[in-house]
């Protein structure tokens, strides 16, 4: 998706630049606006806009889930990332950054008309809730007495504060605002703690060109007010951001991003509007189901064709092959899924193999479940009794016909059921896919349901969604298995 920051010839001739954030819950930060999932939001969002217009280039959004940002980065798949990342020495090491574009601080976030923690000592006894690798746990891990709980998502935390299993949230001073501020049960309270800065991240020692120019056009922005602007619009002026740019000015400027975001939430709570709200999920889930079947299917493909091919050579293949062929097997089903397609998405580039995500989505699943198949396949061929070979070299065919027309159909039909419960499990399993940018059902669930805080609908209908999508294969697995059963079938 291009966003546009100008207009024109001179716009439409110029090479887009590629940012990244992950919008699927990153509240206020860049995320789908409530009222329209189509349509990204966010002052981040708008910050980029309005950083395309001084750099007089227009700007382009790229997906990325949160822990695949940094690598993406270096896999130069975008030229920059903007998503509330903290300048802290321990990410400069990774990173380059630009100057600050936002400062703010922690805040204490606890359940309304509960107890009140005025800084981070009267956390002490208490259970904490946070966001992992954050300047906020980094504060809360030098008291030992504070129990602490980190999280990947930022609806998790609030959830759990939510449902009693915390005492408290300490967040980012936005973070807090858009989730304690708008909540009725919860409240923030006490004072700002620490200093958080923000910053572009740039891959480390690449583009110091375009990461000057950035710098430029951000001293820019807070010279000529848009900066100010933009934060105004969604209520996150503050006195540390005053202090920081030197900006006394208070110009008349509403709050609507904020009004919008606060009407979206209260207007959200009826049955009716829940109602609509699914309706409009509908064509997000479809999009997410499509995606999500294709990846499945095509990964199936290869891991039978593959699995097939170990199974026979483990079995009738030269010894040296045979060996090669376990030790695949082993190695596969020994290693995690999720590291496989991470390997294959971001360290194949290393040695100059670039592949798309959904082609290196598709490759990880088939090669793990080829294993699996492999197994299974050779269970099956193991299974045909070996007079059946024997009889059918006995009417003069060669090795490779026995296999092919004699061996191979038995087996096939043993393992069939075995076949269907293993596409089941992949078409799960593909939601591991969104690591690597690919927005296919699950990705899509937690994006509705941290947007919306609404885990139970949202859930109901993407469970559904991957019931639908498994049903038919069910049933064409059960009509397959009648036809091969046909000939051992006792005729009525």
């Amino acid at each position: 998706m291009v966003m546009s920051g100008l207009t024109g010839p001179v716009a439409q001739a110029q090479t887009p630049l590629r940012w990244a954030a992950d919008a699927s819950a990153d509240v206020p930060y860049t995320f789908h606006d409530l009222k329209d999932q189509s349509r990204l939001t966010g002052f981040e969002y708008d910050l980029m806009q309005e950083l395309g217009r001084h750099l007089n280039t227009p700007m382009q959004f790229v997906q990325n889930d949160w822990d695949g940002l940094i690598p993406g980065l270096q896999r130069n798949l975008y030229e920059m990332v903007i998503c509330g990342i903290e300048i802290t020495p321990e990410h400069t090491e990774g990173v380059d950054f630009s100057t600050p574009y936002y400062v703010t601080s922690e805040r204490i976030v606890v359940r309304r008309g509960g107890p009140v923690f005025q800084g981070v000592t009267d956390l002490k006894g208490h259970t904490v809730g946070t966001i992992k690798a954050t300047q906020a746990e980094r504060i809360l891990a030098d008291y030992p007495e504070v129990r602490v709980r980190t999280y990947e998502e930022e609806t998790n935390v609030f959830m759990d504060l939510v449902n009693g299993r915390t005492d408290a949230v300490l967040l980012d001073g936005p973070i807090a605002q858009y989730y304690g501020a708008t909540n009725p049960a919860l409240e923030v309270v006490g004072d700002p703690i620490g200093r958080v800065s923000y910053g572009i991240a740039f891959a480390k020692g690449k583009n110091a060109e375009l990461r000057q120019k950035v710098d430029t056009a951000l001293a820019a922005m807070i010279q000529d007010g848009s900066l100010h602007a933009v934060l105004a619009r969604w209520n996150l002026w503050t006195p540390e951001m005053a202090a920081f740019t030197k900006d006394k000015t208070q110009p008349d400027i509403a709050p609507t991003e904020w009004q919008h975001y606060t009407d979206a939430l209260q207007g959200a709570s009826s049955w009716q509007a829940r109602f609509w709200r699914y309706v409009g999920f509908l064509p997000l889930l479809a999009k997410g189901a499509v995606l999500t079947l294709l990846v499945s299917l095509c990964a199936m493909v290869l891991a039978v064709a593959l699995g097939l091919t170990l199974a026979l050579v483990r079995l009738y293949g030269p010894q040296k092959l045979a060996a090669i062929a376990a030790l695949y097997v082993e190695v596969v089903r020994g290693t995690p899924l999720l590291i496989q397609i991470l390997l294959i998405f971001y360290g194949l580039p290393q040695f100059g193999i670039n592949l798309s995500p959904f082609l290196a989505g598709v490759i990880g699943l088939g090669l793990n479940y080829a294993a699996y198949e492999a197994e299974n396949y050779r269970a099956g061929l193991q299974s045909v009794a070996r007079g059946q070979m024997e009889a059918a070299l006995a009417l003069n065919m060669t090795h490779v016909q026995a296999l092919r027309y004699v061996v191979v159909p038995q087996a096939f039909r043993l393992v069939m059921p075995v076949m269907t419960n293993d596409f089941i499990s992949l078409l799960k399993d593909s939601s591991l896919v969104s690591v690597i940018t690919l927005t296919e059902l699950t990705q899509t669930y937690i994006r509705l349901s941290s947007t919306y805080f609404d885990y139970f609908g949202t859930g109901l209908m993407v469970g559904g969604a991957y019931l639908l999508l498994g049903l038919p294969f069910v049933r064409l697995a059960r009509i397959a298995e009648k036809k091969l059963a046909q000939p051992h079938t006792r005729r009525k």
